[in-house]
Formats: structure tokens, sequence, C-alpha cells
């Protein structure tokens, strides 16, 4: 996991982003798939002011997409 937050630019958050995570139950691979998600968005609307904060509001909202696409992805390779 510390390969893709050091990848992303994000390993100064990891503990914040772990912390986050387990507070709502995900686990490692939701956690994975939603940093990849938020170095998406960083590249697109970068934070302009406070990036802990923006990390923090995009990371939640990316868990919540990475845990459904990985419940979509595994619905369509067991059907």
């Amino acid at each position: 996991m510390e390969a893709y937050f050091i990848a992303t630019g994000f390993i100064d958050l990891l503990p914040l982003a772990i912390k986050l995570a387990r507070q709502v139950g995900y686990g490692k691979g939701e956690i994975i798939e939603a940093i990849c998600k938020v170095s998406d968005k960083f590249k697109i609307y970068p934070p302009t002011r406070n990036r802990t904060a923006w990390f923090r509001k995009v990371f939640v909202e990316k868990l919540d997409e990475a845990r459904a696409d990985i419940v979509r992805r595994n619905y369509l390779q067991n059907r």
C-alpha cells in the first residue's frame, strides 16, 4: 500500500488515510483503489489552500466509489 501512496505523492498522508479507512471499515484493496482515484482527481482539481483537508474530503468520497467499483467488478466476474 505504501508504494501506491509514494507513487501518487501522498505518502505523508498515509497515516491519515489508514485512520479514515479504519473508522468506516474499509480494507486494503479499497484504500489502494481510492488513492488511485484521489490521484486522478488531484491531476484535474488540485487543492488551492489546505491540501490535508482536501485530501480528507476527497479520500472519503473515493473510498465509497472504490467499494462500489470492487463490488461491481466481483459481481460481474461471478455471473
